[in-house]
């Protein structure tokens, strides 16, 4: 979990590719239920109905799911989300500060939280509602800053067996970057 444009995605893609799980991102499974992009409905219906919908793919999920799951950024706005993933799986808060954010998503218009008159202002205001709401669901935080996503996903697998009382699942080796 994390900001919108923290790397949940990408990140979580990787990690799950290392730890040979399957890998879900909530959003698509939401715009998949939904039939239109989260973008549309949230133009349409607004926040709480999409709220809703997240709420009720976020139970189902943390329940069926046996991978690596990415949320929605907004998913710990609701304390039932933070209680079923707090209390159903492993919980990484991909921690990244609201000039990071901005610079790798300042020219997404696929983020319909961020398309305001002032985006970095939006990331802040973001950032000091939801981290403390982060903090207290996830059973770790990482600081993104500026690693490569290989060197956050093995940060990643190495708090997960320092926590794990069973070993984690055998990891495929970390590709060597390319010159």
């Amino acid at each position: 979990m994390g900001l919108p444009g923290s790397g949940k995605t990408t990140i979580g893609r990787q990690l799950a590719r290392r730890l040979a799980l399957p890998f879900v991102d909530s959003d698509h499974v939401i715009e998949a239920r939904l039939g239109c992009s989260i973008r549309e409905f949230f133009a349409r219906e607004g926040e709480d109905s999409f709220r809703d919908v997240e709420q009720q793919v976020l139970d189902e999920l943390s329940l069926q799911h046996q991978g690596v799951l990415a949320t929605g950024g907004g998913a710990v706005l609701r304390e039932a989300n933070r209680r079923h993933l707090h209390e159903r799986g492993q919980v990484i808060y991909l921690r990244s500060a609201p000039e990071d954010v901005f610079r790798r998503v300042r020219h997404d218009t696929g983020r319909p939280l961020l398309q305001v008159d002032d985006p970095m202002g939006r990331l802040r205001a973001l950032y000091e509602a939801r981290d403390p709401l982060y903090r207290a669901t996830a059973h770790h935080v990482i600081d993104t800053g500026r690693p490569s996503v290989a060197s956050l996903v093995n940060m990643i697998m190495m708090q997960l067996e320092l926590s794990s009382p069973q070993p984690v699942p055998a990891a495929k080796p970390a590709p060597e970057p390319e010159c």
